[in-house]
This record gives C-alpha cells, sequence and structure tokens, in this order.
C-alpha cells in the first residue's frame, strides 16, 4: 500500500492485531477494517482496538461466515482482504489452550472455546476409522492407523486428558522422526483441524471473498502447511483463468472472458525472517489482485 487510502478492508484472522495494526497505519481516516476471529481472547484485543480506532468493526466469527458477517454489515465492495490460516503464537504458547504438544495442558484445540467439542471428549468417543482418516487427510501421517488404534486401546483403560498423554502415546507409535520435527506433530495439526473445521470455512470463505472484491482490490493469504497451502493456490490459479481456457470451442484469445482475477505472486520468508522467527519458515503469502 502506497500513501493512505480509502475503502473498506478485511483481516480474517486478527489474533494479536499485528496485521490489523500495520493495515491502520496505511488506511485514511474515511477508511474502514472489519476485523474476524473466533478466538474469545483474540476479540478482546480487537475490541480494545476498536475502542482506540472508531474505523475498527469487530465480528466474532469464523471467516467461513464472512457473507453472512458482511451482509449484516451492509458492506460494499472490498479493496483488501488478509487472512493468516492457522493457530496464531499466543494460542500456541498458552498450554492452557491445547494446541501444542511442547506444553503440558488439557486437550481442548478449540480456538473458539465457548463451544464446541474439546480434543479430549472428541477422542473419547471417537471411532478408529474415523480418527485414521482424520489423522491421514489433516496431518498426512502414514502411521494413521497404528496411531487411531493406540488410541482406541489406552482410552480402555486410562482416558487422554493432556497434550502430554497424547504426544507421550503418539512418540510410542511412531518410531521414525522426521528431521526437526517431534512426531506428534502430524497428529496434533490434523485433530486440531478437524475440530475446528479449518479446511471447511476456507473452502467457504475463498469465493465469497472473491465475489466481494472491488475492480483491484486484493486478496491475501499467508498459509503455513501443504494442505491449505495447496487449496489456496488451486483456488487462485483457476480464478485467474478465463472462464472458457478449457473449452474445446473454436473461439479467439480476444474474444475470452477475462479472467477474475490476476495472480501478484507467492512470496517465501527470507533466511533472516526465518531466523528471527523460526514459525514463518513454511509460510507462504499468495496474492492475486481483482481484474473486472
Amino acid at each position: 500500500i502506497q500513501g493512505l487510502v480509502d475503502g473498506v478492508y478485511v483481516d480474517c484472522t486478527f489474533g494479536r492485531g499485528g496485521h490489523s495494526r500495520l493495515l491502520l497505519s496505511h488506511l485514511s481516516p474515511q477508511a474502514r477494517l472489519i476485523v474476524i476471529d473466533k478466538d474469545p481472547q483474540a476479540i478482546a484485543v480487537a475490541q480494545e482496538l476498536a475502542a482506540q480506532d472508531s474505523r475498527v468493526t469487530v465480528v466474532h466469527s469464523g471467516f467461513g461466515d464472512l457473507a453472512q458477517a458482511l451482509d449484516e454489515l451492509e458492506v460494499g465492495p472490498l479493496q483488501g482482504v488478509m487472512m493468516d490460516l492457522g493457530i496464531s503464537s499466543p494460542q500456541i504458547d498458552d498450554a492452557e489452550r491445547g494446541f501444542s504438544f511442547m506444553r503440558e495442558g488439557p486437550l481442548d484445540m478449540r480456538m473458539d472455546t465457548s463451544g464446541g467439542l474439546t480434543a479430549e471428549q472428541w477422542l473419547a468417543e471417537v471411532s478408529v476409522e474415523v480418527l485414521k482418516e482424520v489423522i491421514a487427510e489433516y496431518g498426512e501421517e502414514r502411521f494413521a492407523f497404528q496411531i487411531a488404534k493406540a488410541i482406541v486401546d489406552r482410552r480402555q483403560s486410562r482416558p487422554l486428558h493432556t497434550t502430554r498423554d497424547l504426544a507421550e502415546l503418539v512418540a510410542g507409535v511412531v518410531r521414525t522422526r522426521e528431521k526437526g520435527q517431534h512426531p506428534a506433530t502430524r497428529t496434533f495439526q490434523a485433530i486440531r483441524i478437524y475440530l475446528n473445521r479449518e479446511l471447511e470455512e476456507l473452502a467457504y470463505a475463498l469465493p465469497s471473498i472473491l465475489s466481494r472484491l472491488a475492480t483491484r482490490g486484493r486478496l491475501a493469504v499467508i498459509a503455513f502447511h501443504s494442505l491449505e497451502d495447496r487449496m489456496v493456490k488451486q483456488f487462485m490459479n483457476a480464478a485467474a483463468r478465463p472462464a472458457q481456457e478449457q473449452s474445446r470451442l473454436p473461439i479467439l484469445e480476444k474474444d475470452l472472458p477475462q479472467p477474475l482475477v490476476q495472480s501478484l505472486g507467492r512470496i517465501l520468508p527470507t533466511d533472516e525472517e526465518s531466523s528471527d522467527n523460526p514459525r514463518a519458515r513454511s509460510a507462504v503469502l499468495r496474492v492475486v489482485q481483482r481484474t473486472d
């Protein structure tokens, strides 16, 4: 962003507001920033920001419900939308949230702690078959069946209550260790993604956002693992192709419908950025701009 800009912008994943605060520094006094998060702790921080800056509107919701939220706010075309996918550093660092296998805490893993099943509750009831599918699909874990069976077998005698319980159980099953990765990494990722419906919400949100972008409006998405980045990449690539590109009909190139967006490429963290913030090592930023 060059200079101060007008229009409506959306931060779909407020977290602790790092992106929002930077964006606000580039917005004109007439601009508006809508911030969204499903985490009550993030919403509390967002409300403090809104109390200090009248340009900020806070919505407690997942970004999968973005369309409904924008309709209720009677918002017009969007100049820019930001998405920073996955869990935030505060969520990882707070042992009570149950996201990290490095810190002992309750098996929760809910982004929205106001409702829904905790990981402990779900793991106490889920079948081996369903658990195996979740770990295989959302964790891309090759030992999915062995892990699922071990979890179900274990709960017959001793239920899983803490993150350490689960991490130690998985580590006992996954004998091979990927370089620099804890054996339970993929299992924790899979359970978290499933419980919070992360990929389903992303699938709903992307087309909804694209349909609401103003001409020259931009969508920027940061992804941290292959599943979500693949979904974002495929969606953006499809939107950047003319609608009839793959048609077998004889049609002149000049008569092809124009693509909805222009890809502005991807950005990877530099070595210096990865050194300063190791959690950013796997980050991929993709940006598209609406053309019509």
